[in-house]
């Protein structure tokens, strides 16, 4: 079940967003099973919207490369919240999203 999230770190900045992003050399993708990734600052932070494959494929991703990341840059572990992608909505229409497939629409 493909799943997305809201990822909150509080006293985090854009700067250290980047450093992390840079640690995780992603090279412009996602890491594998993940989707889509939105990120940008806040009041008091930085947050993140994630859409995965699955659970597992997040704490693949965070146990694999984003906790030891997080941790160099100095920053916490984010609050996370998260729900079941029902739908999804595209330029170019409606895109099915299964929890073992990358979007079908796109």
């Amino acid at each position: 079940m493909a799943i997305a999230m809201l990822l909150e770190f509080p006293g985090g900045n854009i700067s250290q967003y980047d450093r992390v992003l840079g640690r995780l050399n992603l090279k412009g993708h996602t890491y594998k099973g993940g989707i889509f990734h939105v990120a940008g600052p806040t009041d008091d932070g930085v947050r993140v919207v994630d859409v995965w494959e699955s659970q597992a494929a997040f704490d693949s991703f965070f146990s694999d490369k984003l906790q030891a990341a997080l941790e160099a840059e100095g920053m916490e572990a984010p609050q996370i919240k998260t729900w079941e992608v029902h739908n999804t909505l595209t330029p170019i229409g409606t895109a099915t999203v299964k929890a073992s497939s990358t979007p079908t629409s796109y």
